[in-house]
């Protein structure tokens, strides 16, 4: 079975909902909506506990058939077999980053600046998310908002695929989805619905279903 392509809704896993909901749930759940894409975030618990909770939805994701990326960590990607890494740009540099992960893994990488694009695609990047799109609440951050006007900018800079990150919800969505981008990553526009399931499946449904494979 081909790899889903790097497309669509990127769910965010991040360990900070876990008290109010089950994470292997959820991946199981957006799956059945069509998510085909997700990342583990973990940045507080203790390094044994990360790498068991991420081993487990690793397999849950490898039986459905989805891409698993973990946040930040090349060691824990390659502990767990997870299809790649997601890199902030205080994080390892992307050459660097590239030799530990191989050739074969996905390394996506955190911009927030037009520059921070063009050094990711020369860099060798599999895909870039941008943003903050919107003001955001998931994590601290100290970049300003770059708003639908930086997003339709630097479509033009780079021929990866461009996952827009940041406040998103469906409100705006049409417009997101306008301005070129290739998916949109999201946390709290999920986590936060009263209804989780019917939220992403219209997340889902804004995305024609992926068709197209990954490279190699």
């Amino acid at each position: 079975m081909s790899q889903p392509s790097l497309s669509g809704v990127y769910l965010l896993l991040d360990e900070q909902w876990a008290p109010g909901h089950d994470l292997r749930s959820v991946l199981e759940l957006a799956a059945g909506c069509g998510i085909r894409l997700f990342q583990y975030r973990n940045k507080t618990g203790s390094p044994r506990d990360v790498f068991a909770k991420a081993r487990e939805l690793r397999d849950v994701a490898a039986r459905l058939s989805a891409l698993f990326i973990v946040n930040d960590r090349c060691d824990l990607a390659l502990a767990v077999e997870a299809d790649g890494v997601h890199l902030g740009q205080e994080d390892l540099p992307l050459d660097l980053a590239r030799r530990v992960m191989g050739c074969h893994k996905i390394i996506g990488i955190s911009t927030h600046r037009p520059e921070e694009v063009t050094q990711a695609t020369r860099g060798g990047a599999d895909y870039i998310g941008y943003g903050p799109l919107f003001p955001t609440t998931t994590k601290e951050t100290h970049a300003a908002s770059v708003g639908l006007a930086g997003l339709r900018e630097i479509r033009s800079l780079t021929p990866l695929p461009v996952f827009a990150i940041g406040g998103i919800t469906l409100d705006a969505l049409e417009e997101i989805v306008g301005s070129g981008v290739n998916g949109v990553a999201v946390a709290s526009a999920v986590f936060n619905a009263s209804d989780i399931e019917q939220t992403m499946r219209d997340f889902v449904s804004h995305f024609p279903a992926p068709s197209s494979p990954l490279p190699g």
